[in-house]
């Protein structure tokens, strides 16, 4: 287990998806999730078979957050440059998280 954080305070727990076969499962078979899940190394996603919305953020090698957005299930992101890896929620939790573009993650072990 893992967890988000942004200027020392914790958003959420984080499953890390290192591997490519983690990294292809993603949220696939889900039906909800609470927490992030971040893809590593990652520069681009889809909502394909997925069964909700997802929030995405895209960012680079330092963990600064290029861009957001929020994709329904059947959708391809956008292609974001000098992404590195990306993180995944349960629609409306960046929201929640004020998790917004500029903002510096660090997933700490």
């Amino acid at each position: 287990m893992a967890w988000l954080v942004r200027d020392g305070d914790v958003l959420a727990a984080a499953e890390v998806a290192d591997t490519g076969r983690s990294r292809r499962r993603g949220l696939l078979g889900r039906d909800s999730f609470e927490g992030a899940l971040v893809l590593r190394p990652c520069r681009h996603v889809h909502t394909l078979r997925m069964r909700f919305p997802l929030d995405v953020a895209f960012c680079d090698r330092d963990g600064r957050v290029l861009r957001t957005c929020t994709l329904r299930p059947w959708r391809i992101a956008p292609l974001v440059r000098h992404t590195r890896f990306v993180v995944e929620a349960q629609a409306g939790a960046f929201d929640r998280w004020s998790l917004r573009a500029g903002d510096a993650l660090e997933v700490r072990q």
